[in-house]
């Protein structure tokens, strides 16, 4: 008989519908049977595409002994991480300070009050791997609940007192560019120099670290910045954790070559490859971070775009034919689709061969040069990109026939703020007005879908409010789709979600984000998450959201708040970098010399857009951009609206209309205004 999960919209809940388990959503009925029942909670945490969440699924939910156990001894809650972010929040940071490790699936014990005692991740269905199999292990709490009460509730208060200590104190003034040349000293310690990354294996993208990296390039402080970019682009471009037949990026390797990926694919990471690849391209002109850019967005519409509207969250790595079995393939299988010669040019392009490099099939790559495959071959280069692009458009309509991965239907806000940002930033970068057309879409339904009465929703079709990650993601994501089109709606709305986000999650006392409201029901501490892992923290978004609102409109306040947000990091985020990357953006941004550039034009005038493309088609992440619409009341735009140089007049507009004039002062200096895309390069260093 299904359980209560049944009437959950979480995809990731209802794969559990079925289990013998009786499962809780979270909420009054279960923490109340709890108290009533005295009984230790089980709080299972996890998502709808993680591997070895359904592993541990099918060994220990779906058996009904395990079951059993579970049903008399615990009150069993499931929840998804990516609903209830605040929950993960809190009871992984206890698993890791008992542990010291965490990832999913979460498994947590805790008391009625809701305090943690004991946890871990995946636990196997026997003893194995170090691990206590999971039947053994809860038999062992439900012992230590019953006869070791002290002991239990002990422990339980110590992590609580951990998860309730402030994870940084501040440590004085904003530093320099010193500051950001220890915090490249130690990414140079920890990368990987032939495969890129930081660390061995598994090997996650990081792209807030790599943005660091190419802002610390444009900042001058270089000293190898820019390669460690570029050999990890690179690499990651042409292995296996780049899916190089559909397009996007899977979550991560399992080794340090990026061969082998952990198959599921998250909006959240397509989304910040999209923004980073599309700045490399800016910095190198490597027309390759272009096709990347292309074909993981292609990826983004094709298999995530929400039919009403928005992203889906993710794709399941797992299919019918079991673990990234929708990715791999054996040469017979290839040339089955393309024929002896095609197939065999195919295979040896993108590295599928026999025995393959997964379970006996291969995950394609493109480790080989182009032109030493095209010499083996006997044909020239420009030759093979062409035949090998033909062969790979017949394979994806081949493959797209086969058992597909299930897809994580959630539409939430955050997330679909990163992708407004890479969408917004890869038609800047490109001059693409279809990335254009498609972001503006995205900003206007999210908007309208979860933007109501002041409150920020954090999923389309939940009435549940955002978290500060929601607020600080989409705001960003309109900053980035104003500065790409110069449309004062977005940077209206931007201020907006900047305004609320500072009255709901904002301490003065403690001078801090926290990641939910004040007030919040059943939480045993407000959750503060600081680090930038696959996600950037919404503190540390929020913070350099709050800088260039400031930088825009003149606002001391703001500043200043986002400077007490920043001081905690000036030596933690320097001497961690790994953890703090996009900190480390804000803190570039926060002690920049000054950028500014001022364009007085209606954005849809062709000589407002030659401008805008003149501007955005370099890499200045610390320019400070406005417009006409939007900014009226913009230091930046004092005394220039309508007063543009004699000699700048438009003929084309008429004699008493002035052209769309650029404004660009650096280092507290003002250049000569000029109307002239080029000119304004030359201004920009272009």
């Amino acid at each position: 008989m299904p359980n209560r999960l049944r009437h959950e919209t979480s995809p990731y809940l209802r794969q559990h519908a079925n289990n013998p388990v009786d499962w809780y959503p979270w909420g009054e009925e279960a923490l109340n049977r709890a108290k009533q029942e005295d009984k230790p909670i089980l709080l299972s945490i996890g998502y709808s595409t993680c591997h070895w969440c359904h592993v541990m699924a099918h060994e220990s939910f779906e058996q009904p002994e395990t079951a059993r156990l579970m049903n008399e001894d615990f009150v069993s809650i499931k929840v998804d991480r990516e609903e209830r972010p605040d929950l993960d929040a809190i009871y992984m940071e206890a698993v890791q300070a008992l542990t010291g490790q965490g990832g999913w699936p979460l498994t947590v014990f805790l008391t009625p009050d809701l305090k943690p005692f004991y946890g871990g991740t995946y636990f196997p269905p026997v003893d194995r791997y170090g691990l206590p199999g999971f039947p053994r292990l809860l038999a062992e709490v439900t012992e230590d609940y019953r006869q070791k009460r002290r002991e239990t509730r002990s422990m339980a208060d110590w992590l609580t007192s951990q998860l309730k200590q402030s994870p940084l104190r501040a440590s004085g003034q904003l530093s320099d560019a010193d500051s950001l040349r220890l915090a490249l000293h130690n990414l140079q310690a920890a990368f990987d120099q032939t495969y890129g990354g930081f660390g061995e294996q598994p090997k996650f993208p990081q792209p807030a670290q790599q943005e660091l990296l190419l802002r610390l390039h444009a900042r001058g402080l270089d000293d190898g910045a820019l390669a460690m970019v570029e050999t990890t682009l690179r690499q990651m471009a042409a292995g296996g954790i780049h899916d190089q037949i559909g397009g996007g990026f899977h979550r991560y390797s399992v080794d340090s070559q990026w061969t082998v990926p952990h198959f599921e694919k998250m909006l959240y990471d397509n989304a910040q490859l999209v923004r980073l690849y599309a700045h490399a391209y800016l910095v190198t002109g490597e027309e390759d971070y272009g096709d990347v850019v292309e074909d993981t967005l292609s990826y983004l519409f094709r298999e995530l775009r929400a039919p009403a509207g928005g992203f889906y969250a993710a794709q399941d790595a797992d299919s019918p034919g079991g673990e990234g079995a929708f990715y791999v393939w054996t040469p017979d299988e290839v040339k089955d689709v393309l024929g002896e010669s095609e197939g065999e040019l195919a295979c040896r392009y993108f590295g599928v061969d026999e025995p393959g490099n997964f379970e006996g099939k291969s995950i394609p790559t493109r480790r080989r040069k182009a032109g030493a495959v095209a010499a083996e071959l006997g044909i020239d280069e420009e030759e093979l990109r062409a035949r090998a692009g033909a062969a790979r458009l017949a394979l994806l309509a081949s493959r797209d026939q086969w058992p597909r991965p299930g897809i994580d239907t959630k539409v939430l806000a955050g997330w679909n703020g990163l992708a407004l940002s890479g969408l917004a930033e890869a038609g800047a970068a490109f001059a693409e007005e279809d990335y254009l057309r498609e972001a503006r879409e995205l900003a206007s339904y999210l908007l309208a879908e979860l933007f109501t009465g002041g409150q920020l929703l954090h999923q389309v079709g939940k009435p549940a409010g955002g978290f500060l990650q929601d607020y600080a993601f989409l705001a960003e994501g309109l900053l980035d789709l104003y500065g790409a089109t110069l449309e004062g709606e977005w940077l209206t709305a931007a201020r907006r979600l900047a305004w609320e986000l500072l009255a709901r999650f904002w301490s003065e006392r403690d001078n801090c984000f926290y990641d939910v409201e004040a007030g919040q029901q059943r939480l045993i501490v407000r959750p503060r998450s600081l680090h930038d892992n696959a996600l950037p923290s919404g503190a540390s978004v929020a913070t350099l959201v709050l800088l260039r609102l400031a930088a825009i409109d003149g606002d001391g306040e703001r500043r200043r708040l986002a400077e007490s947000a920043l001081a905690p990091l000036a030596r933690a985020g320097t001497r961690g970098p790994l953890r703090f990357g996009y900190w480390l953006c804000a803190f570039d941004f926060a002690t920049a010399m000054p950028q500014e550039l001022a364009i007085v034009g209606a954005p849809d005038e062709p000589g407002t857009r030659e401008l805008l493309a003149g501007a955005r088609g370099l890499y200045r992440p610390n320019l400070v951009l406005v417009g006409q619409e939007g900014s009226e009341n913009s230091p930046l735009l004092a005394n220039r609206l309508g007063a543009a140089p004699a000699s700048l007049e438009s003929e084309w507009r008429g004699d008493t209309e002035s052209a769309p004039t650029a404004y660009y002062c650096a280092n507290f200096t003002c250049l000569p205004p000029t109307a002239d895309s080029e000119e304004l390069r030359r201004l920009l260093g272009g």
